[in-house]
């Protein structure tokens, strides 16, 4: 019915857009403990089985990294189809900087779609409870198609930062990022315990642009993606002795809140 009336649905959002901000602040554990200054995180990563307050994080490949929650959520990170990691997800994310990161024709059995993008012209806008997860984004600018270097043209609000926080912990998954963040991007994201990094250095940004980054989120596990072949000496060269490194011969990590590692850590499961 809603469709008969474009602008009465427009005269409705005007209306209610600035509560709907005002809810995604206030539904955001993330935002809430990043203005609440710093806590005490325990000395190690423990390797056990999954428990209640566990998340498990499986790399599939590429961008593609699928976050299994607690309560029985699959998610899945810019989603083409390509990489998969056992059972159909319940939630996708997607960028459409190319087609390895999103798909047009999603399998129809996954219930919740989520574009980095909208077809309006605006900011997408991504505020939503599945189960025991809330996912929200933070819009950030890509370059058209192939195109490189600072007079490559932009498309404003192109790509998502995507945001999931589950069982306490904040998980971000910066996408393909094509430029430095400022202030206000920051300020959107809040804290993060672990990050999904793009080390490519050429299609998304440089290794020294996506190194300042990770040292200014500091998040506790660094996930690094988009990798092809980039040596990862560079990228820790980069990022300072303030992170550790660990190798894993696992594709997936399982971790709670209580178990994030003192030093922030990179870690690089098996296949990055």
């Amino acid at each position: 019915m809603l469709r008969c009336f474009p602008a009465a649905v427009a005269l409705l959002f005007s209306l209610f857009a600035p509560a709907l901000a005002q809810e995604n602040q206030r539904s955001s554990e993330c935002l809430a403990m990043a203005n609440s200054g710093p806590r005490a995180i325990p000395v190690s990563v423990r390797e056990s089985a999954a428990k209640p307050d566990e998340v498990a994080i499986t790399y599939a490949g590429h961008s593609t990294y699928y976050i299994d929650t607690p309560g029985g959520i699959r998610i899945a990170t810019d989603y083409s189809g390509a990489y998969t990691a056992g059972r159909l997800p319940d939630v996708v994310t997607m960028n459409r900087a190319h087609d390895t990161h999103y798909t047009l024709f999603p399998d129809p059995r996954i219930p919740y779609v989520l574009h980095g993008w909208a077809d309006n012209g605006e900011p997408a806008k991504i505020a939503l409870r599945v189960g025991d997860v809330f996912i929200r984004n933070v819009t950030t600018d890509i370059r058209r198609y192939f195109g490189d270097g600072p007079s490559a043209e932009m498309i404003k609000d192109g790509n998502s930062i995507f945001i999931f926080e589950v069982a306490g912990l904040c998980i971000g998954h910066l996408g393909h990022l094509h430029h430095k963040l400022d202030e206000t991007h920051f300020a959107a994201i809040g804290r993060l315990d672990i990050v999904m990094v793009p080390i490519d250095g050429t299609y998304t940004m440089s290794l020294d642009g996506i190194s300042e980054i990770t040292r200014r989120l500091r998040a506790s596990v660094v996930l690094p993606m988009h990798r092809f072949m980039t040596p990862l000496e560079e990228f820790m060269r980069r990022i300072g002795q303030q992170f550790a490194t660990e190798m894993r011969n696992e594709r997936t990590l399982t971790i709670s809140r209580d178990a994030l590692p003192a030093m922030p850590t990179v870690i690089v499961l098996r296949g990055v």
